[in-house]
């Protein structure tokens, strides 16, 4: 056999036999994790096992290298060899065995193996990266730990912790989050006399985000405003002026700076930069249709040596354009990246046939997109309903009735979520689910590290870790009270402002400042606090710190002093927080830096662990990446959803047909849309019409329901034709084909049965909550409060009007 026959039959054994591996995959999963050279865009259509295909590719490269899809062959190749592959593959095909004889078998599929150590994989929530290091042990074992599975942000950080000096920076750096950047940003407005009013933080903190992301200091900043004449801007370049100062001062970061300062140390430092090019030999980027400009130059400048890069997303599910995130960077792959190859992800493996088809159908519509069609062989399943409701105290209360037959049926609450376009569609559906006893959780609400107390103990450690962190030093300098008033600390920041010095470098030499001196024998006692426990920090672990830390501070023993049950809660969080620590130094035995970096960078979705059974609420973007068996998007209606503000402009208009594909495809089995003829919302109320996005579904995937009340100015205008409401546009299904009215669907609180009647101690059976005694009944307005004792589900409140319809007595 001459060698070019023997080489080619070698490389197809090979593939075939490194496939072998991987055939619980699809054919496109497979040829996704076999694909391992040069550039790659992987189209993940929402639930199409994207994950499992990233822990598939990474366990390939570990184990065969890029064997599958190389086109070179050991020197010594011969045709032994090559007999051993093709009958190990025959052999298996014919008898799905393993062959013993061939125990060298992986060493003749392996071409330029890796060590784990060389692959990064970057995802944008701590969860998927938990995620993904998880998985990878389960299939790797401990090898997997060298694998830099993590965030953006604490890739960087890690990075920067490296070789962050070379900016002017100490490795001791800390990470502000949004609460620390907007206490520094109001006080610096506040110093400028900048009215909120007329200047909000949060507009100045938009501004200075977009800058750094296309990589505009605030020096430049300022010179184009004044150029420009926009006396607004040169305010806020001021702003940023100070802002950035300030932040170098105190040798703090902000996430933002996190990817902008790791992508000028490879700029201006070209043998940093090719450290890492030569370290990562492959490159990972998931949910890469989030990614912005900044993310965008570090993925391209880490996959700059080998040119492997991996990026997995979907254009269709693009929807954080308001976080700087741009389509453009996944819609632009092959153009910035030459010779890359595209492969796209199309089974579902979440959703049945009818929810894809009616996903299908509206985002379809979208122009700026790749193109791909969802399907799946789970079969058809139940078809999205639409639910019209009089108004939105109606709508929620069809929800929760919806919810709670569900759950009588054998549901758990946790699988339902409700989703809704803005925060403030929650009240009515909290005040329905509250009436009714159904638990519930709204993500997006005050998170752990989002608490008072749980900042103010951050605070400490962070001051500990860098005392010239002058956020965190102001936020506990006093707290607890320990007689350093207002007027004290406004002079250490003068002074501060004056000097040019952090204001921990004030607080020691404040014997030496005259308009300190009352006050330096206080501010003695807090700095020697802190640099006792700065020792402290150099010698001891993580839990024992923390300990010390709350002795000295006397923080607990304040609370202590007045045992409210606020104040219980709150000694009770800070314990808490020890676990959290305890669990840190089990899972990574980090640093003192590496904990407060993976706390400043936590986000409400990595807490949520599923466990709690309750019905999620969230809006449609806290839902990206999560799913549920029932899935209620309320608020279908124009001027909602989509916004206003989207209304006329396409390119919005797009961004909101992608949050309702992702907003449907959270749904696994049932899909229900509700929409109201009428809607307070901010105190007025006005008559609505049906989302755009709902009359884009083929009248095949959807079933409408409707109140038996007249529904012409909804729909079909007052003479009955077609003003803007539901329509099919050419299809040949007529709205009655999926059309049901419903004399119940009104939803509206319907009236206890005459005759029952309920007193305190009777015994009762709930649809839901099984069996249970009345142990209160009160009066409250038209309504009457019970309270009631079950005996499975503990104690619950509920008004009667509303609980009465899932209850009936029984004997005791």
């Amino acid at each position: 056999m001459d060698r070019t026959e023997l080489k080619k039959r070698y490389i197809s054994a090979r593939r075939a036999v490194i496939g072998l591996d991987f055939t619980h995959l699809s054919d496109t999963q497979r040829e996704a994790v076999m694909t391992t050279q040069g550039p790659l865009l992987l189209l993940a259509g929402a639930g199409s096992g994207k994950t499992t295909v990233l822990i598939n590719r990474i366990a390939n490269l570990l184990k065969y290298g890029c064997g599958a899809d190389s086109e070179h062959i050991p020197d010594d190749a011969a045709e032994e060899s090559l007999c051993i592959l093709e009958s190990y593959l025959e052999n298996r095909i014919r008898n799905n065995a393993y062959n013993e004889e061939h125990a060298n078998l992986q060493q003749l599929c392996t071409y330029d193996p890796i060590e784990p150590w060389r692959i990064i994989a970057i995802t944008f929530t701590n969860k998927a990266a938990g995620e993904i290091k998880q998985r990878l042990e389960k299939v790797l074992g401990p090898k997997a730990e060298d694998i830099w599975a993590s965030t953006f942000h604490s890739a960087c950080a890690r990075i920067l912790r490296r070789d962050i000096d070379r900016l002017g920076y100490e490795s001791s750096f800390t990470i502000y989050d949004k609460s620390d950047c907007a206490s520094l940003m109001r006080r610096i407005l506040k110093d400028m006399d900048v009215e909120e009013r007329n200047l909000p933080y949060k507009t100045v903190l938009n501004y200075i985000s977009r800058a750094k992301d296309d990589m505009i200091s605030a020096g430049d900043f300022l010179s184009i405003a004044k150029k420009a004449g926009d006396i607004r801007k040169r305010t806020i370049g001021h702003a940023f002026l100070e802002y950035e100062q300030r932040m170098k001062a105190s040798n703090a970061l902000d996430f933002d700076d996190l990817i902008l300062l790791t992508v000028r140390l490879f700029q201006e430092n070209p043998d940093v930069l090719q450290y890492y090019q030569k370290k990562f030999k492959y490159v990972l980027i998931d949910e890469y249709q989030d990614t912005n400009n900044l993310q965008y130059q570090l993925a391209a400048a880490l996959a700059g040596g080998y040119g492997n890069i991996c990026v997995v997303g979907d254009d269709d599910q693009s929807i954080y354009k308001f976080r700087g995130a741009t389509i453009e960077n996944i819609l632009n792959f092959e153009q910035r990246f030459k010779d890359a190859c595209v492969i796209r992800l199309e089974q579902n493996y979440r959703s049945t046939g009818h929810i894809l088809e009616a996903a299908n159908d509206v985002i379809c519509n979208n122009k700026g997109r790749k193109g791909k069609t969802l399907w799946t062989q789970s079969g058809a399943g139940r078809l999205p309903e639409l639910h019209v409701t009089t108004d939105e105290r109606a709508e929620a209360q069809f929800i929760a009735d919806k919810i709670i037959a569900s759950v009588a049926d054998g549901q758990n609450w946790r699988e339902h979520a409700v989703l809704y376009r803005m925060n403030v569609q929650s009240n009515q559906l909290e005040t329905a689910f509250n009436r009714c006893g159904i638990p519930f959780r709204i993500v997006g609400g005050i998170g752990f590290y989002e608490r008072a107390e749980i900042k103010d103990i951050l605070a400490y450690l962070c001051i500990i870790h860098n005392p010239h962190d002058d956020v965190r030093l102001l936020r506990v300098i006093n707290t607890p009270v320990r007689g350093i008033g207002n007027t004290t600390i406004d002079r250490i920041i003068e002074l501060s402002v004056e000097l040019g010095v952090p204001m921990y470098e004030v607080i020691k030499d404040s014997h030496n400042h005259e308009t300190l001196n009352r006050a330096a024998g206080r501010l003695h006692l807090f700095a020697d606090m802190i640099d006792t426990l700065r020792e402290l920090s150099n010698t001891s672990p993580l839990d024992e710190l923390y300990d010390a830390m709350l002795n000295r501070t006397g923080y607990i023993r304040s609370l202590k002093e007045q045992l409210t049950d606020i104040n219980i809660a709150r000694i009770e969080n800070v314990l808490e927080l020890k676990t959290n620590i305890l669990s840190f130094m089990k899972q990574r035995g980090g640093t003192l830096f590496d904990f407060l970096s993976e706390t400043a960078l936590f986000t409400d979705m990595d807490r949520d662990d599923g466990s709690e059974d309750r019905v999620l609420m969230m809006t449609m973007h806290s839902a990206k990446g999560l799913e549920f068996d029932t899935v209620f998007v309320s608020g279908m209606e124009e001027g909602i959803f989509p916004g206003v503000r989207a209304i006329g402009n396409n390119d919005e208009i797009e961004e909101e047909r992608r949050l309702c594909y992702v907003a449907m495809t959270r749904a696994m089995r049932t899909l229900y849309f509700t929409c109201t003829l009428q809607r307070m919302l901010f105190g007025k109320t006005s008559s609505a019409q049906a989302s755009r996005f709902v009359r884009e579904i083929n009248s095949d995937h959807i079933e409408i329901h409707e109140p038996p009340t007249s529904i012409s100015s909804f729909a079909f205008g007052n003479t009955g034709v077609y003003t803007g409401g539901f329509s099919y546009g050419d299809n040949s299904h007529t709205r009655k084909n999926r059309t049901h009215t419903d004399p119940d669907s009104q939803y509206t609180i319907t009236k206890l049965p005459v005759g029952i009647k309920f007193v305190e101690g009777d015994a009762i059976e709930h649809t839901t909550f099984g069996r249970g005694v009345i142990t209160s009944l009160s009066k409250a307005g038209g309504d009457a409060l019970l309270e009631i004792a079950f005996d499975k589900e503990g104690t619950k409140r509920m008004l009667l009007k509303s609980a009465g319809r899932y209850m009936k007595k029984v004997d005791s």
